[in-house]
């Protein structure tokens, strides 16, 4: 396998604002965001797209999806929906090829379009909204 850039974040290597982790999972933001609090949850163990994605995995994946999800709809960031978004191979524009669920915050009124936001991506304050978010996902918040 060639360098990943989400293994060497996984093992400490590449700085990432990481909002969430357990044993299997890890969540950072993403550093072009479609909306503030835009945040990828990856395996800790590499699987390239969901052909070699093991289904337990998937499962623990989207479980922190939901954790993730609750907290930006909970917490500071407001949020009124999420989109839950896995792109599988280069045709659904995956450019990451460690498998990576992204979880989307949404807000009434905001007419995000998925295709604008790819290409206008930017949180102003990136450190406060890992902030956060780190803070909603405390157990203690709910």
């Amino acid at each position: 396998m060639a360098t990943c850039v989400f293994c060497d974040i996984v093992g400490g290597r590449a700085p990432a604002r990481t909002v969430y982790r357990d044993d299997h999972v890890v969540g950072f933001l993403d550093i072009r965001p479609v909306t503030r609090g835009h945040t990828l949850l990856i395996p800790r163990e590499h699987s390239s797209g969901l052909a070699d994605l093991d289904p337990d995995m998937g499962g623990r994946l989207f479980a922190a999806g939901q954790r993730v999800a609750a907290a930006m709809k909970s917490g500071a960031l407001g949020a009124d929906g999420v989109n839950l978004v896995v792109n599988d191979g280069r045709a659904a524009f995956q450019t990451v090829f460690h498998t990576h669920l992204h979880v989307v915050p949404r807000h009434n009124g905001d007419k995000l379009s998925f295709a604008k936001g790819l290409v206008v991506r930017r949180d102003p304050d990136p450190d406060q909204t890992a902030e956060l978010l780190r803070v909603a996902l405390e157990p203690d918040h709910r």
